[in-house]
């Protein structure tokens, strides 16, 4: 039997719509790791909301993985470290906070274990992201000075319409490009990354380090930032609620949806 390993993105993917694993989802991952395959959680998520999920899921074991923030860390779930880390320049995300303010956009970004925003910032964008991925957020007066470290990433929220966030996003690719990289998680999120950060090179990357070969790789989606994982892995597979872009580019789209056993679905197919 060829040992696989199984990229997962969480919410849209592993997780239904109420931001829980179906049993047969969660029987499934539990065969697949007892028959030698990794499953690596995939998520534009923090870690230390990566962490609570995979800790929920039972997925901390010998062959479990976290890729957070889009790929710009790795986690190893059995031994509790983190692998790898590449962060923004704090002064890079002092420019995009300027430009989001400047626009009346809401934006935040991350230390190790928290949410930031600054006091000018809408607290109730903030409180309801927050709440769907049980985080705390924390209120500072000014991202150029209050900083300590270079963070991860800047994140853009807008849960009443696109179009500004779509704005942005064409002011960033034109006056940051070579300076970061920018795409949208879901209609309400707009993510700003370092250069080449991506859940596609972050699958290259994984797959690097324990010495998989890419033809081995699964990886299962549902959004725009799902995409470049969709095309590095060996198997690239669309959720049946994906977008149509996701769909494009995958080798296969599941009958199943998010709601109704998906994940169980391909590791049938993929990975027995």
């Amino acid at each position: 039997m060829d040992q696989k390993i199984l990229f997962l993105d969480l919410d849209g993917t592993l997780l239904n719509d109420s931001k829980e694993i179906t049993p047969d989802n969660y029987d499934a991952l539990r065969g697949a790791l007892a028959r030698g395959h990794r499953v690596v959680i995939t998520t534009g998520r923090p870690l230390k909301s990566s962490i609570r999920q995979a800790e929920k899921l039972g997925l901390t074991g010998p062959g479990c993985y976290l890729i957070a923030y889009n790929g710009a860390v790795v986690y190893d779930c059995s031994r509790r470290e983190q692998v790898f880390c590449r962060a923004l320049p704090r002064e890079t995300v002092g420019e995009v906070f300027d430009e989001a303010n400047r626009r009346g956009i809401h934006i935040q970004t991350y230390d190790t274990w928290d949410v930031l925003v600054e006091a000018r910032n809408d607290n109730e964008s903030v409180r309801r992201y927050c709440g769907r991925i049980g985080m705390d957020f924390r209120v500072i007066d000014d991202v150029h000075r209050d900083l300590t470290e270079d963070p991860v990433k800047a994140l853009l929220i807008d849960f009443d319409h696109k179009e500004p966030l779509e704005e942005m996003e064409r002011w960033l690719r034109t006056h940051m490009a070579g300076r970061v990289d920018v795409f949208f998680s879901c209609d309400q999120y707009l993510e700003v990354v370092p250069v080449g950060m991506n859940k596609g090179s972050a699958v290259v990357d994984m797959c690097r380090r324990l010495g998989v070969d890419l033809a081995q790789a699964v990886a299962v989606g549902d959004a725009e930032n799902d995409i470049s994982m969709i095309r590095a892995a060996g198997t690239g597979v669309a959720m049946a609620n994906g977008i149509p872009e996701v769909k494009a580019a995958a080798d296969y789209v599941t009958r199943r949806d998010n709601n109704h056993g998906a994940i169980a679905e391909v590791i049938e197919r993929f990975l027995t």
